[in-house]
């Protein structure tokens, strides 16, 4: 059963700037240190940072926008498949244990200067209240 939807939309061009103008204090507030290392060791590393804030954006609508949350308690890893794949952590982790969630979906994509993210929260069934993660 789905419990939660997020969709977010990310500008490369102004991830950029922010990148830039920070001199690497954005990067080390929003991004765990393994997703900082796999943006810097692309061609274009403002379009992989996008996709990763346009996914926690996306996270955070699909629980809720549960209070308390943390940036580095989403973060988005590189599966065994090589695909995206997320992974909750503090917070993030008992908002989600709130929803039942069971499973989270992500897709990530990148065309021009946009990047985008859907995740998808899915449960494994049973009763559910999407009210009861807010507060």
């Amino acid at each position: 059963m789905i419990v939660g939807v997020g969709l977010d939309l990310c500008l490369i061009s102004r991830m950029a700037r922010a990148l830039s103008r920070s001199e690497g204090r954005f990067a080390a507030r929003v991004f765990t240190a393994d997703e900082q290392l796999y943006c810097d060791a692309r061609a274009e590393p403002a379009q992989h940072y996008a996709a990763r804030f346009a996914a926690k954006e996306a996270i955070l609508k699909a629980l809720g926008v549960p209070d308390g949350l943390r940036w580095h308690e989403l973060e988005i890893v590189k599966s065994a498949g090589g695909g995206p794949r997320i992974v909750l952590h503090g917070a993030a982790q008992q908002a989600a244990d709130r929803l039942h969630v069971a499973q989270l979906h992500l897709s990530l994509t990148h065309q021009g200067d946009a990047a985008c993210a859907v995740v998808i929260a899915e449960s494994l069934g049973g009763a559910h209240d999407p009210a009861a993660n807010r507060r």
